[in-house]
């Protein structure tokens, strides 16, 4: 994917709706993570929201999408105080899009859901770089030090 357009999408999120020409113009961090509220997806928003006033300050934007409703991603943006919009994709188009749809495991039973992932859009759309499987220490990081050279 990586030196390809970006996927585009339209969804609803808990401002209203948003959508990747929204962000033309802006470096965008889009990324997946498997629900609201748990412990892994909390650290990871709270990374990011973390290091928003150095991601501000390099002119990139953030959009976290999950298949939570957009009710339940205002209740876990109002919990944690996230500076960043949620997208919410129940039906998974874009989760389809972006190829983070996977087939997972858990204590020996297999089950669909999203894969933890980070793609980095540049001003013109397009893909300059992706991280599958996330491991959540450090990972905010290592966006921004990405998005910076660009």
């Amino acid at each position: 994917m990586i030196g390809t357009p970006a996927p585009a999408f339209t969804m609803a999120c808990d401002h209203g709706q948003t959508s990747l020409a929204a962000y033309h113009g802006q470096i965008l961090v889009l990324y997946f993570y498997p629900k609201d509220d748990t412990s892994g997806c909390t650290s990871e928003a709270k990374a990011f929201r973390d290091a928003m006033d150095a991601y501000g300050a390099a002119g990139v934007a953030i959009l976290g999408v999950s298949k939570d409703s957009v009710a339940s991603h205002a209740k876990f943006r109002a919990k944690h105080d996230l500076p960043f919009r949620l997208g919410s994709d129940p039906d998974g188009t874009v989760c389809e899009a972006y190829g983070v749809w996977k087939k997972k495991s858990m204590y020996g039973r297999e089950y669909m859901g999203i894969e933890r992932s980070t793609f980095l859009i540049d001003r013109n759309g397009v893909v300059r770089a992706e991280w599958r499987k996330v491991k959540v220490t450090g990972h905010a990081e290592a966006v921004l030090a990405a998005a910076k050279s660009l």
